[in-house]
């Protein structure tokens, strides 16, 4: 609806259509507001009171209650902007919201107690109503549970009867976070001051984000996800800005001089998690589609420039492409996307009202990198495919998280595929996905895709679950499902999935009967549940080890650490060819070695297994395959599938850690790389040597190893030079990853052409007053090697360009860049300007942090600080920065400390990826012990030749 300033035919009409309960709402909220303005500062913290019943004997909601629908109102109090005035002595903002909401309900179990979930409110005025009789029932007493059951306990005088139809009114106020999470506040610096008294450019806006657990934060609700209900809303905001929500608005007015109201038609039946609204004075690009409205909002200049354009032209073609697939329409008339200054997430999926990142949405032409094109496309994707997987039909509860975040995953594989073809990420994000989920599935301390519920209870368990099992293996064991039933009948089940349970909760058994009834009714035999369960409730993967010579082959549980004992086995399909026969489909169902006419090499063939990479597991063979499989490599590479050639290194890499093969194999797997140009066996090369890198950067392997280093990347570099010279980018995308790649190999380890080139530009653009002639996608790596090579002089100029930009792309690559120094005096004070709110965004502390960790003049800044400084660095990002400072541990006394910090420190949600880093030190430390020699050996005879 239109807005108006007609402000008696406004509130009129917004008079028929609301209730009055709604106005009387409204009012309340009001005259309440202005009272405690007029009489106070900005309210403080809310307190809550303590907790003196006996908890129910579980963390979770009891059953007896079933949510059918929810009216919310909320006002939150936040100024957009601060207006200093003459004699006061405080500016005018304020962080308090007030609100009330009515939740009706069904009892299908006599109780005289309800439970909700609440945390950081005052609740009061509570009321209950038969909605049978429309008699009130009185409450006797109102607690909320001071602990992580964040129980808000109403008992009752009079027993709710099982049948009947009941509602639940409450009153609350909250404070407005500022630590990302519930309702909170975000801020930027939009243009110049627009009038006169306007001495501030800084600008608020208010925004939620409440998965997994945080809806209890903003409003008093079952916050369960298999409680859903629908929701309608209305947000009492400042008059100028705008409201956006879940769903279309269905009215809008002004109520006076300061507030105006929006209301918004009922949501579908949703789960809490999902419920979103944001208040701001962003405006819109539109996007076409032929019958949902899609909006994208960001900051009015970005919108002005054109930043949205891109998010905009493609949103409607990925909607119509899942569509399409799973034909089932899109439930809402109305899309909208937003980028958020501050979210603590890339992205978030909220029904209706999409949240993103600034840098997941943004594009700037001429300034980010086309490359930003591929991220911004392929989150989109990802959130958009959770309309569906998340939205429409969502776990049961958290253990199953995967269903929502394996499958947006995957999809987004086709759907970027298909608005993006000349991009060819499809093979690029299969790879990086599958090599990100065995990293972490190596580990003794990973967890199954679906644990058991009750090892998924306290809310940070919950958090814990979002990692890259639950997003890359989800993936993975799904593209292994749909290779053995057959692209076909996979999605056939997918379908029926979906619209046998939307609107409803699932757990994984009904994800793989509707994938069986596909598959019986097209005449196949995979027992999808008996194939399926052993790769989603237990930890891992196999290796299959093959023996070309007598063709056996079996399984085992990989693990990096070889003194980890486990019994664990799984249904295996093997996709297998060699040099003279074609692809064949060979089941390993079994943990005994067995004999396979398939595996038997005949005359000296090589044999290549797991093709294209369909399976979650790594392969392994006898010597003689390994070496002929790699003289492959060496004299025609291209004989193997592009995917293959990279995981062969992968492999091998992956297996010399485990102790498998000799570490000197995997070194040998590189060797042909002198002559290859394609992106995917690189990209794999690189991310592998890595841990080379990792264990041997403080040691005398590494001046071999960067020699070594040199020699392979000159002829990729080189292919690519004349482009990257004169700052410019070859066509197709793979090449312009290649080109990337190239520069940041050769520059790190010391290529004299590339420093020369890479602090040339550098200079160039420091000199050139305000003119950027860096190529916007060199400018990431450009940006790092010059400041890594250079001093005090270029990292204040990039420090100032960081402060200054407007560009979200700009702002990213120039905020890594920054970490990227080798003085260990600008890494501290970089450190420590991640405390200072007023220079580092919170959001941004971690990924500072963490990046300077990386750096090995920074690492032991960076572990020390986070031990001084955890209880501020933790609150967004403590299981990243526990990965990215312990990812050089390799020697007893670091394993000592960090042993230390475990017991010492309060970690909450990463305390699993404490107990992870433990056994990755461990490993590390005898890995190192035993092959450091030979490595040295290696790379110095390579190098001599």
């Amino acid at each position: 609806m239109p807005k108006t300033s007609i402000l008696s035919k406004a509130i009129a009409a917004a008079f028929v259509v609301l209730t009055v309960s709604v106005i009387g709402g409204i009012i309340t909220m009001i005259i309440l507001y202005k009272t405690e303005i007029s009489t106070m500062n900005p309210t403080p913290r809310p307190t809550r009171p303590i907790a003196t019943t006996a908890l129910p004997p579980v963390m979770r909601l009891p059953k007896n209650l079933i949510p059918l629908s929810y009216k919310v109102f909320l006002m939150p109090h936040l100024y957009t902007r601060i207006i200093e005035e003459v004699n006061v002595t405080s500016p005018n903002q304020t962080m308090d919201f007030v609100g009330n909401s009515t939740v009706s309900f069904q009892c299908v179990e006599r109780t005289s107690t309800i439970y909700l979930k609440s945390m950081k409110l005052a609740v009061t005025n509570g009321k209950v109503k038969n909605d049978n009789t429309n008699e009130m029932i009185e409450v006797s007493a109102m607690k909320t549970h001071r602990d992580d059951t964040n129980f808000l306990e109403i008992q009752l005088k009079e027993a709710l009867e099982a049948g009947g139809n009941y509602s639940l009114s409450l009153s609350f106020k909250g404070e407005i976070s500022e630590n990302l999470d519930g309702m909170y506040v975000s801020k930027y610096v939009e243009g110049v001051p627009e009038y006169e008294g306007d001495t501030n450019t800084e600008r608020f806006l208010v925004a939620t984000q409440l998965e997994p657990a945080d809806a209890r934060k903003v409003f008093p609700c079952f916050d369960e996800p298999d409680m859903k209900a629908e929701f309608h809303v209305t947000i009492i905001h400042r008059r100028d800005t705008t409201a956006l929500g879940n769903a279309e608005k269905s009215g809008s007015s002004i109520l006076d001089d300061e507030w105006k109201f929006t209301s918004f038609h009922s949501t579908p039946k949703m789960s809490t998690y999902l419920f979103a609204f944001t208040v701001s004075e962003f405006t819109a690009t539109r996007s076409e589609h032929e019958r949902v409205e899609i909006n994208t909002y960001a900051r009015p200049e970005a919108i002005a420039a054109g930043h949205a354009q891109y998010a905009a032209t493609i949103t409607g073609k990925i909607l119509s492409f899942y569509e399409s697939y799973f034909e089932i329409n899109y439930d809402q008339k109305k899309l909208d996307q937003i980028a958020l200054p501050d979210l603590a997430a890339t992205a978030m999926e909220n029904w209706g009202l999409v949240t993103y990142h600034e840098g997941a949405l943004l594009y700037e032409e001429g300034v980010s990198s086309i490359l930003n094109k591929e991220q911004i496309a392929t989150t989109i994707a990802h959130e958009l495919a959770h309309q569906w997987f998340g939205n429409l039909v969502t776990m049961k509860w958290w253990n199953d998280v995967w269903l929502n975040e394996g499958f947006a995953t995957y999809m987004s594989f086709f759907a970027v595929d298909h608005v993006e073809p000349t991009f060819q990420l499809k093979e690029l994000n299969i790879l990086a996905n599958l090599h990100t989920a065995f990293q972490m599935d190596a580990l003794a301390s990973s967890h199954p895709l679906s644990p058991p519920q009750e090892e998924v209870q306290k809310t940070s368990s919950i958090i814990q679950m979002f990692n890259s099992i639950t997003y890359c293996k989800g993936a993975a064991v799904l593209r292994m499902l749909a290779d053995v039933v057959g692209e076909r009948v996979f999605i056939e089940g997918v379908k029926t999935y979906l619209s046998d349970f939307s609107y409803k909760n699932t757990d994984q058994n009904d994800l793989w009967r509707s994938i069986q009834k596909a598959e019986d009714k097209n005449g196949g035999h995979t027992n999808v549940k008996r194939f399926m369960d052993p790769w989603t409730k237990q930890i891992g993967y196999p290796v299959i080890t093959i023996n070309t010579t007598n063709g056996e082959v079996y399984q085992k549980h990989f693990l990096f650490n070889d003194s980890a004992e486990s019994s664990l086995w799984w249904y295996v399909p093997i996709k297998v060819m060699s040099n003279t026969t074609k692809p064949s489909l060979v089941w390993l169902e079994s943990s005994a070695p067995e004999k396979k006419d398939e595996f038997q090499s005949k005359n000296g063939e090589w044999i290549l297994a797991n093709i294209n990479c369909t399976g979650y597991y790594r392969v392994n063979y006898n010597p003689e395959n390994w070496d002929r499989l790699l003289n492959q490599l060496e004299i025609d590479p291209h004989r193997f599938p592009p995917m293959n050639r990279g995981q062969l290194i992968d492999n091998a890499f992956f297996m010399a850690r485990a102790k498998l093969v000799e570490v000197t194999l995997a070194l040998n797997s590189t060797r042909f790389l002198r002559q290859e140009l394609d992106f995917l066996p690189w990209q794999l090369t690189v991310k592998n040597l890595e841990y080379f890198v990792l264990m041997f950067d403080r040691s005398e392997v590494y001046g071999p190893m960067q020699a070594y280093f040199r020699e392979q990347i000159k002829g990729l570099y080189n292919s690519l030079r004349n482009y990257t010279d004169n700052s410019t980018i070859p066509k197709d995308h793979a090449s312009q990853h290649s080109q990337i790649l190239a520069v940041e190999v050769a520059c790190s380890n010391e290529l004299p052409e590339c420093l020369e080139m890479a602090t040339k530009m550098f200079a160039e653009w420091m000199n050139s007053n305000n003119t950027n002639p860096i190529h916007p996608n060199l400018r990431s790596v450009i940006y790092c090697q010059a400041v890594a090579a250079g001093g005090k002089k270029e990292w204040d100029f990039a420090w100032e360009r960081y402060q200054s930009s407007s560009d979200t792309s700009e702002k990213e690559q120039l905020r890594v860049a920054l970490s990227c120094t080798k003085k260990t005096w600008l890494l501290n004070r970089y450190l420590e300007y991640t405390l200072d709110p007023d220079k580092i965004r919170l959001m941004d502390v971690g990924s500072i942090i963490s990046d300077i960790a990386w750096n090995p003049a920074g690492h032991a800044l960076a572990w020390n600080f986070i031990r001084a400084h955890w209880d501020y660095v933790s609150e967004q990002d403590g299981d990243m920065l526990i990965n990215a400072v312990t990812s050089r541990f390799s020697t007893q006394f670091e394993l000592d400390e960090l042993e230390r910090f475990k017991t010492q420190y309060t970690l909450g949600p990463a305390a699993n990826e404490v107990d992870q880093a433990i056994e990755k030190t461990q490993v590390n430390i005898q890995w190192v012990r035993e092959n450091k020699d030979e490595i040295l050996e290696w790379f110095e005879r390579e190098t001599a030749e």
